[in-house]
């Protein structure tokens, strides 16, 4: 498998952050995603002992449509809210009977949110 990809993400604190991954084989077909788990990160740097989010399958963020190879991240209102705005590192990683992959890592950018609900 090939190294991981370097994609930046930025979320708006306090709204929902969604995010697409579609993962292709080297010829451009659907890798199929069947019997595969995935976990999401974000720290405030590599090697911080706490994250900031976790996300992961099959029900806490991350959904798997194994045959179009096509995971859908989502983080809620109220995580992007608990997360302070500034800079984080993270990583994607999928899992296949204790065969790690990481598909995707960098950094995101958390922009502070003005209006508060009240």
């Amino acid at each position: 498998m090939a190294i991981a990809g370097i994609y930046n993400i930025t979320m708006d604190q306090g709204a929902q952050w969604t995010l697409q991954v579609d993962y292709d084989n080297n010829n451009g077909t659907p890798f199929n995603l069947t019997g595969y788990t995935a976990r999401m990160q974000v720290r405030p740097k590599f090697g911080a002992d706490n994250a900031v989010l976790t996300l992961s399958s099959p029900s806490s963020g991350i959904v798997i449509t194994p045959l179009t190879g096509t995971l859908n991240l989502t983080a809620t209102t109220v995580q992007t809210a608990a997360i302070p705005g500034g800079f984080y590192v993270y990583d994607l990683e999928i899992d296949s009977g204790g065969v790690v992959t990481r598909l995707m890592q960098g950094s995101v950018t958390v922009r502070d949110q003005v209006t508060l609900n009240v």
